[in-house]
């Protein structure tokens, strides 16, 4: 028998928060500056999804640490301008929000100060505070299923009740590790082949995704 869900796990950056195309052109803009030629497919394959802490280490293989250090403080700098000049929600994420009645939460890769950034400054931050989930807080970052298993544990809810809503390879691979199902949400900059997988549904309009919790319940 399937287990009902119990919790729905959101994933912050793309999910959210329309943040992940600003990350990405970002990434391609330091890339050029420091010696690093990306291209935006290249960015979301490499960098998308992962923890800074995992993209400073790759930075830090390609370029040194020195340069790394830098990179990551540029990065830092330009995301949070380009946020502060008009971050918004995902699109369809407000009205599904409104009527999920499931407990919630938040896993991501990015760091707490980033997420009371970035939810803060699109009016979502209240909503979740209190269960907000941080890759800062475990050993391993997606793809490993620490993230999603720490916030499940804390949340008070077994894996296999989780539903994880995602929009990068990392972290729908993330979801299936840690026995829970997945969600893909492919409107935003990942295609829908790289969520593809078992247990997985792939969708492309966040207003479906009611629905598509609703359906798991029987």
């Amino acid at each position: 028998m399937i287990d009902p869900i119990e919790l729905v796990i959101f994933d912050c950056d793309g999910v959210l928060v329309d943040s992940e195309i600003i990350a990405v052109r970002v990434l391609v803009q330091l890339g050029e500056e420091y010696g690093w030629p990306l291209t935006e497919a290249e960015v979301i394959e490499k960098f998308v999804g992962r923890s800074e802490a995992a993209n400073h280490a790759m930075v830090a293989e390609r370029l040194g640490e020195e340069t790394a250090t830098l990179f990551d403080k540029r990065f830092r700098e330009l995301h949070a301008e380009a946020v502060d000049a008009g971050l918004t929600p995902v699109d369809g994420l407000p009205e599904a929000l409104a009527t999920i009645t499931l407990p919630t939460c938040v896993a991501s890769s990015g760091t707490h100060e980033k997420m009371r950034h970035t939810l803060g400054r699109t009016g979502l931050y209240e909503r979740f505070a209190g269960r907000i989930f941080s890759a800062t807080e475990v050993g391993r970052g997606k793809p490993a299923p620490d993230l999603f298993l720490h916030a499940a544990r804390s949340m008070g809810v077994d894996p296999a009740a989780c539903v994880v809503v995602e929009d990068s390879g990392p972290g729908v691979t993330a979801a299936r590790a840690a026995g829970m199902r997945a969600l893909g949400y492919a409107g935003g900059v990942t295609a829908a082949e790289r969520l593809a997988g078992p247990g997985t549904v792939v969708f492309h309009d966040m207003r479906e995704l009611p629905a598509l919790i609703a359906s798991y319940q029987g």
